[in-house]
């Protein structure tokens, strides 16, 4: 019982990540579809490999570029998976006029304008609403929200069907997570994802939850009109925007905490 969720785990690990794992841990498509209960336990890693660089590097650097080292640690970590998800859904969706066009466009590994601008302004609103937060309060948000947008995006598989179930295994790169999740396994996913929420105070965890469900929910009914269901590249997508969304909630709820405190009154 042990093996097999270490199994999972590294199976997680070792699909989201550039982690090497341990050579005893076997691969296979059921593996791999049962490790997604574990997504948000890898998001663990990334926001402290996150946290860890930007008060390392915050030390002797400028608060603009330990966030950006903070940053770039992050993407090197997971080797841009979920950016490269989001810029083949700007791609799809931006230059796509109906399901199949869509689903094309997404396959194809080769950027466009919709894409390469949407990464642009996707990295630079989070790099703004970090630095935003000032110093102290960017260890945090990293914490909470590499593991919960993680979940946010888990939850999608549970939620929506396979967009890509009609077409070839060779053409469906993402079949292997192509399946709906258990009520069990959504539920240590959420445990995972949410429990980093411990770390905020009421009114910051309240924020982040509620803007967080309004883009998943968002994502949600958006691509089951539009596609039917999920891709991987749609899963990656709203990671990035479930990560921003935190962000965002975090800059809004330590702003009104501010305002709100007698301290800083005249």
């Amino acid at each position: 019982m042990i093996r097999r969720e270490a199994e999972l785990f590294f199976n997680a690990l070792r699909f989201f990540t550039r982690m090497p794992v341990p050579r005893w841990v076997g691969h296979s498509t059921d593996l791999l579809n049962h490790s997604a209960r574990y997504f948000a336990l890898v998001g663990w890693l990334v926001g402290l490999i996150g946290a860890a660089v930007f008060l390392v590097t915050g030390l002797a650097l400028p608060l603009t570029l330990a966030i950006v080292l903070s940053m770039a640690a992050t993407i090197r970590f997971t080797g841009a998976f979920h950016e490269d998800g989001f810029g083949d859904v700007c791609d799809g969706f931006g230059g796509g006029w109906d399901r199949i066009r869509i689903l094309a466009i997404m396959k194809d590994s080769r950027i466009g304008a919709y894409g390469a601008i949407g990464l642009v302004l996707m990295l630079m609103a989070k790099f703004l609403a970090l630095l935003e937060m000032g110093e102290e309060l960017v260890p945090t948000a990293l914490l909470v929200a590499h593991p919960l947008s993680r979940f946010a995006s888990t939850s999608l598989i549970y939620a929506l069907d396979y967009a890509r179930e009609d077409q070839p295994d060779e053409i469906a790169r993402a079949k292997p997570l192509a399946h709906r999740l258990s009520r069990g396994e959504l539920t240590c996913a959420a445990v995972f994802g949410c429990a980093p929420l411990l770390l905020l105070t009421g009114l910051e965890a309240i924020g982040v939850v509620v803007l967080v469900f309004v883009v998943t929910w968002w994502a949600a009914r958006y691509l089951r009109r539009r596609i039917g269901g999920y891709t991987g590249d749609c899963l990656g997508a709203t990671q990035q925007l479930a990560e921003l969304a935190i962000y965002l909630a975090l800059n809004f709820s330590w702003l009104l905490s501010e305002t709100e405190d007698p301290s800083n009154s005249i």
